[in-house]
């Protein structure tokens, strides 16, 4: 890139982003401007199975259908450069640039560079993960031409800057799974969700609660309706959700990973999450109604049979750990899982080691939180 974004062009990029989470077919010509603002010749956008060598999700900009084979034939030596990478990568809020960090990956050595880098005219490629466990990878992908050299300080400072905004536009896309909403529907279509939203002004008076919001609410969960406005009964998510809504309501482009997965429940309580959707940052989330700084998402898995079974298609977990899982998933301690399913504990203790190695977690806790956002809450 030859000179700086402008506040305002960078405001209307975060603002492009964010309008892919209520309008999922804006994602390719989301991903065709911000290959743009790099001076890519070409993005992806993907989810990679690390262990069976393959992207389940692929979403790519730039690239002619014969090439995306050639590169595919490859994801086992780009999935070894990658592992090498996170495996000693100091955070995962840095991009990731192969002229920096793999500096003998070059066609010498590699086969990927030789057979489709090289002959692309690719001089540096730049990723940003979304997110990672030790099975699956999510990132953004931007690769770079020789006629434009290797990235940049400069571009490597605005990737950085742009990576919480595509997190957390990703993560609420996986949360809502919807379609796009219409101009003036955005009450209905949210009612017809089974996570929990809720409307808010910048004062975090409710403007709409959906109806599995209001539930929650009649339930006593960790949201209350206080007389019209939203209350949080744990003091850290109340002072997360309440920072995130001043900057959505102010400056969207400020908020970075603020209002992103909060945990709304005290550590000894069943894990429930929100995030926090920005809406007065562009005209296609403006002109919704009714009209809101922020929509607010919430959820824990309603349904464990299902979570269990979208983490088990994702994960491959066998038949015996998915019913395990959607035991542990409903809060269950292993033992009492142990004695529902009529198993040994030490049954029950390989089943619950074989799912945190699949998925990569390590606490009840963390089950909770991916299953949240891989079941798609629309009915």
């Amino acid at each position: 890139m030859t000179s700086l974004l402008s506040e305002k062009r960078f405001s209307e990029l975060i603002g492009t982003i964010y309008d892919c989470t209520l309008d999922p077919s804006r994602w390719d010509a989301t991903l065709a401007e911000v290959k743009e603002v790099f001076d890519g010749e070409s993005i992806i956008l993907s989810l990679n199975d690390m262990r069976s060598d393959r992207l389940l999700i692929d979403r790519s900009v730039g690239w002619t259908p014969e090439w995306r084979e050639r590169r595919d034939r490859h994801l086992t030596e780009i999935h070894a450069r990658v592992s090498e990478w996170l495996a000693v990568a100091p955070s995962l809020d840095a991009p990731f640039i192969a002229s920096r960090h793999l500096p003998s990956y070059d066609a010498g050595v590699s086969p990927y560079v030789k057979d489709v880098l090289a002959p692309l005219g690719i001089a540096d490629v730049m990723h940003l993960f979304l997110m990672q466990t030790p099975t699956h990878v999510s990132e953004l992908v931007i690769m770079h031409h020789e006629r434009y050299g290797v990235a940049t300080e400069r571009e490597i400072e605005l990737a950085a800057l742009l990576l919480p905004h595509l997190r957390r536009a990703v993560t609420i896309s996986r949360v809502l799974d919807a379609q796009a909403i219409e101009h003036r529907q955005l009450a209905d279509a949210l009612d017809a969700l089974s996570c929990g939203v809720v409307l808010i002004d910048r004062r975090g008076a409710i403007l709409h609660p959906n109806r599995a919001a209001e539930r929650m609410f009649c339930n006593g969960g960790p949201l209350r309706n206080d007389r019209g406005v939203l209350r949080v009964r744990h003091p850290s998510a109340a002072r997360e959700l309440r920072a995130a809504i001043l900057l959505a309501a102010e400056d969207e482009t400020t908020i970075g990973a603020t209002g992103l997965a909060v945990r709304l429940t005290a550590s000894d309580e069943k894990p429930v999450f929100a995030h926090v959707l920005p809406m007065a940052g562009s005209d296609r989330r403006r002109e919704m109604e009714p009209a809101a700084v922020a929509a607010i998402f919430i959820g824990a898995p309603a349904d464990e049979r299902a979570a269990a079974k979208a983490l088990a298609t994702t994960f491959e977990l066998t038949q015996a750990e998915t019913r395990f899982l959607a035991g542990f998933l409903s809060g269950k301690t292993l033992t009492e899982v142990a004695a529902h399913l009529d198993i040994a504990q030490t049954t029950a203790k390989t089943h619950l080691r074989n799912i945190f190695a699949k998925t990569g977690t390590c606490r009840q806790a963390d089950l909770m939180r991916l299953a949240m956002q891989m079941l798609p809450p629309a009915r």
